[in-house]
Parts: structure tokens; C-alpha cells; sequence
């Protein structure tokens, strides 16, 4: 009896081996696809809010899904959706754990490659090292790129997917540097001098992800260009604000690191003077030009509420005999905040401890939420999270994408869910709304062109359009309406709000945040508030009116809706231009 159970046990024991070692090598297998298809943007089911309305939201529930045209890529609203690729917005792959960097450019080059395979097309391909491909500028060479010897200290850009030369050129160019470099195939960086030593040619053979035949640097290395010149003057840069009249005081301007006399200046002239020295202040008082970095002699509160000193002062003819070489008792300036970004604005971190408390930052899609997260993200110097992954913004610095929603490193989390059990995960919450007609149109051209694109006329004349306003419109409303019936502890901000009177929302922001908001940080983000997270062309609408009759009506029902819940509950109203 013995033997029959003791060879029973020894097979068991087998079989149990064996099953473990099946489910390991299925695991395996699984991982490899997975990675194999990440690239991949799946359509996935929009699962509707399980929360039931009260007879004021009775309304049409969220959409379950939205029949979508070829490239039409359906954004997840749950965070378990199946996975999309890293530039579709999904998140099929865990991205919870951060990578620690490391000095070693074999290990870098392991961590890169890594995420850079998540792309298709990810193999290293080499371009020869005597190139014929005309490209813009002119190419310097290649240069040593690590964290304790930076070659250009200045913006950093990432495309993982259609990184090119002149896509990098333009723009440090429009940013006000004056020379571009590439890095491992998709990571563009600029500055205006270059501030490591040359590195062999070899180093810097990895091709541009978005144009073959073009050197885009290597590991630790980069491929640097000089933009092209301009003449004085002509130089054209984004993100130039006219921040003010000031009175400063006497003898202050001898402290300032930088002073140009400027017998003909302009605002350009000096504008174009403090971006070559990366400073982000220009201060004016002609023929007398200072850069600087942020300062409390500008704050916002000192800002002289009219203009009229200023201009007189810099209206005034200067003949020879005039012009000296100090300023003389008129002490107006006029500052202008160059495309240069401050670099304490650069310096972002997750919150020092984690917090216990989960702050929302919701809104319905193409309401503003990555915009409004960038200035967040300014303004505290702390990361925001997400409650889903979007590879494409995480590849443009929003470093919280990466990070488990519920750690509690971040100020606050994005999401776009509108059930009951999602809204109540979070402790308090962001409400961000936007003009409906707007909202729709943003997120239909994010669908159709990504994040920054546009849809063609083609796209707002095909069926889908109808087909997207009738599922998504009901969904604006009863998104708003169940945050402000399940929301603990809101904040309702408006879209417009922000962009009419963007420093006493930035305030109400931080505050509601717990967070701390210094002059200077402000003030960067003043200069720095549209970042590379606004579509460029300006308002680059259809030729034609998208909404039909039947969709405006229906669209204002659902704004009288909205509108007289928030009066309800005791909030302000929707904007009267709504």
C-alpha cells in the first residue's frame, strides 16, 4: 500500500513542477507579445458610468463607443483598458516603477533602448558618416551629453516618433537658441553655447527616427547644429510677453548680470540681446538695455497700472547730446519676458512625501487638461500624475504619466472618468470646464491629428463627426453634472477663466493645492504658459461651420443644464459667451 501512494505523491509532485513551469514560460510568451504589439493602437469599448443621475442629470449616459475612422484611435477611460501604443494614450504596459539613471552608457543605453523599443521601427539604424543629405543649418559636430557634462542646458524636447533636424531646429529657434541638438534618434535639446568637449564622430551615427540619412547623435552624445542665422531685427521667437511698466530704483540697475547701450535699440534689439545670454528678462529704458533673471523689482503687484510713463520715456528722440552713458533720473522700464525658460522653472520633482490624500484634476476630454497640468507643473515645481498612461506625453516631460496614479507623488491626477466609484477614489478634486463646442472640436482633432494636429475638412465633412458630437456631447454634461452630485470638496474652474485672468486662477489653483507659488515661479510661467502643449497655426478651424442646427440645440440644452446645477450648488455659472 505503501508504494502505490508514495509513487502517487512523487508524480504529483512532478505535476506540480511542470505547471509552474508552463505558467512561466506563458507569462514570458505574453510579455514578448505584448511588447511586440504595443505599438499598436487599439480601438477600445468606453464603458459608461455606472452612477445613476438624479432627475436633474438625467441625461443620455456616456458613450460606450464611437465607430471611428481608420486613425481615429478611441481614448481608454479605464485605466485597465487594453493597451495602446505609447503615443496613442493608452497604457498596456505598467509604467509604475521609475528607472533609475545611471553613468554608465552601457546601462543608459539598455534604459533607452528599452523604452525606445516600445516604438515600432526600434532597431538602431546607423547613418554613414559621410552623409550627402542637405538639412537645415549647419552641422558642428558631435558631443560629449551626460547628466555631469551637459552639452546645451536649455529646452528639452522629445518625439519619439518623427524626430527630425529641422523639426529640432525650428524649434530652439522659435525658443530663441541658437543651436539644436539631437540625441539617441527622438530627444532634441538646445542652448546657446555649447558647453561640453567634441566626442568622435562615430559616437553620434544613430539616424533620426523621422528622417533617414541624418546623424541624431548616440547615447550620452549629441548631434548639434547652428540654426539658421537671421538678421538682426528679423529673428521671429514664440513665447514673447510684454510683462509691464516698472519704477525702479536708483542705482538698482548697476546689480543687473547684463547691460547693453543700444543707440538705436528697440524692444526686438533688446529682446534678441537677453535671449543670446539666456537670461529671461528684458528691461528697457532706451537707449539703455538690462537682462535679468526674474526679480522681486517686477512683481506683478508693482506693475504701474498704466503705460504712460513708459512711453514717454522710451518715445523720447535721442540725439547725441542726450544719450549718456547711465540712465538718468527717469527710472520707467519696460520689461518683456524672452522665450528663454527660467531654469528654476525647469526644475520639477514628485512631492517630497507622499501624500494621503488623492487630489482629481478632472475634465472632459479637450477641455484644457494638459494645459492646465503644464501650468500646475510650473507654478509648484511638482510633477502631476494620471489615471491613465499617454506615452506622447510623457515623451514631452510630464514625467508623472510614469508613475502609479495612486502613489501619491503626485500635486494632482488627471482623469476624464464620470462614475461613481471612480470619483469617489479621490479626496477632493479639480473640476476644469470648457465651452462644450470647443471641448468637442479639440478632442476630435486630437483623435484625428493628435495632440497638437488638426483634422482635415475631409474629416469634419465625413460621418464620424455626427456620429462623435452624438456621443460625446451628452457626455460633457453628464460628466460635469456627476463630479458636482459625487465630488468631495470641488473647485470648479473655467477654461476661459483661465486665459482672461490667468494669475488669480493660478492662485486659487495652488491654494487649493496646499501648495506654494513664489514670485518668480509665476512669473515663468507667465512667460512660459502655452509651452509646446498648444496647437501652433493659430485657430486653424474648418472652412466650414462643423455644428449643424440640430447639434447646437441640442449642445445649449445641455449648457442651461450644467449651468443651472453649478448655480445650484452654490458655484458661478458657466461664462456668458457659452
Amino acid at each position: 500500500m505503501a508504494t502505490p501512494l508514495y509513487r502517487l505523491c512523487c508524480f504529483l509532485r512532478r505535476a506540480q513542477m511542470l505547471l509552474l513551469f508552463l505558467g512561466i514560460a506563458y507569462l514570458m510568451a505574453g510579455s514578448i507579445l505584448l511588447l511586440q504589439r504595443s505599438s499598436l493602437t487599439l480601438r477600445t469599448t468606453l464603458p459608461p458610468g455606472s452612477a445613476s443621475l438624479s432627475s436633474l442629470m438625467a441625461l443620455p449616459a456616456p458613450p460606450t463607443a464611437v465607430r471611428a475612422a481608420p486613425g481615429l484611435g478611441m481614448r481608454a477611460r479605464s485605466r485597465w483598458a487594453a493597451p495602446q501604443g505609447v503615443l496613442g494614450g493608452g497604457g498596456g504596459i505598467k509604467m509604475g516603477r521609475n528607472w533609475p539613471t545611471s553613468r554608465h552608457l552601457g546601462v543608459q543605453h539598455l534604459h533607452r533602448r528599452w523604452f525606445h523599443g516600445l516604438m515600432p521601427d526600434a532597431e538602431e539604424q546607423r547613418s554613414p558618416l559621410q552623409s550627402n543629405t542637405r538639412h537645415k543649418g549647419t552641422y558642428v559636430g558631435c558631443f560629449m551629453h551626460d547628466a555631469n557634462d551637459q552639452a546645451l542646458g536649455g529646452t528639452v524636447l522629445y518625439d519619439l516618433r518623427k524626430m527630425t533636424s529641422s523639426l529640432c531646429q525650428d524649434t530652439c529657434s522659435e525658443s530663441g537658441y541658437r543651436f539644436a541638438g539631437l540625441e539617441y534618434r527622438a530627444e532634441c535639446h538646445c542652448g546657446n553655447r555649447i558647453s561640453s568637449s567634441r566626442a568622435q564622430e562615430e559616437d553620434c551615427s544613430l539616424v533620426c527616427r523621422g528622417e533617414r540619412g541624418v546623424p541624431c547623435g548616440g547615447v550620452g552624445r549629441l548631434s548639434i547644429y547652428k540654426v539658421e542665422e537671421q538678421l538682426p531685427g528679423q529673428r521671429k521667437f514664440r513665447n514673447v510677453r510684454y510683462g509691464g511698466c516698472f519704477k525702479v530704483p536708483k542705482n538698482t540697475t548697476n546689480t543687473f548680470p547684463v547691460y547693453s547701450f543700444q543707440p538705436n535699440s528697440t524692444s526686438q534689439t533688446c529682446i534678441e540681446t537677453c535671449t543670446d545670454k539666456e537670461l529671461p528678462l528684458a528691461v528697457l529704458r532706451k537707449p539703455h538695455c538690462y537682462c535679468v533673471w526674474a526679480s522681486f523689482l517686477f512683481r506683478l503687484s508693482q506693475r504701474l497700472p498704466l503705460d504712460q510713463p513708459c512711453l514717454e520715456t522710451n518715445g523720447t528722440e535721442h540725439t547725441d547730446a542726450s544719450i549718456s552713458t547711465s540712465p538718468s533720473d527717469q527710472d520707467y522700464y519696460q520689461v518683456y519676458q524672452t522665450p528663454v525658460l527660467d531654469s528654476r522653472c525647469k526644475e520639477r520633482t514628485f512631492l517630497p512625501e507622499r501624500s494621503t490624500s488623492l487630489v482629481a484634476l478632472s475634465s472632459f476630454p479637450g477641455a484644457g487638461n494638459t494645459w492646465v497640468r503644464h501650468l500646475i507643473e510650473l507654478v509648484t515645481g511638482y510633477y502631476t500624475g494620471s489615471f491613465y498612461f499617454d506615452g506622447a506625453l510623457y515623451n514631452r516631460g510630464f514625467k508623472g504619466e510614469k508613475d502609479y496614479w495612486k502613489s501619491g507623488r503626485s500635486i494632482c491626477v488627471k482623469t476624464h472618468e464620470s462614475g461613481q466609484r471612480e470619483i469617489e477614489m479621490f479626496d477632493s478634486a479639480i473640476l476644469l470646464i470648457r465651452n462644450p463646442y470647443r471641448s468637442l472640436m479639440a478632442e476630435f482633432n486630437r483623435k484625428c491629428a493628435g495632440h497638437l494636429g488638426y483634422a482635415t475638412d475631409a474629416q469634419w465633412r465625413s460621418k464620424e463627426w455626427p456620429e462623435f458630437v452624438d456621443s460625446y456631447a451628452p457626455w460633457w454634461a453628464s460628466h460635469a453634472l456627476s463630479w458636482l452630485q459625487f465630488g468631495r470638496r470641488l473647485l470648479v474652474v473655467h477654461y476661459e477663466d483661465l486665459q482672461r485672468a490667468l494669475f488669480p486662477q493660478l492662485r486659487l489653483l495652488t491654494l487649493f493645492l496646499n501648495a506654494t507659488m513664489t514670485e518668480e515661479r509665476l512669473m515663468c510661467a507667465q512667460s512660459n504658459q502655452d509651452g509646446h502643449f498648444k496647437r501652433s497655426g493659430g485657430a486653424q478651424r474648418p472652412s466650414f461651420d462643423p455644428f449643424t442646427a440640430e447639434m447646437r440645440s441640442t449642445i445649449d440644452s445641455y449648457i442651461h443644464t450644467v449651468d443651472q446645477a453649478l448655480r445650484d450648488r452654490n458655484h458661478n455659472g458657466l461664462p456668458h459667451k457659452y
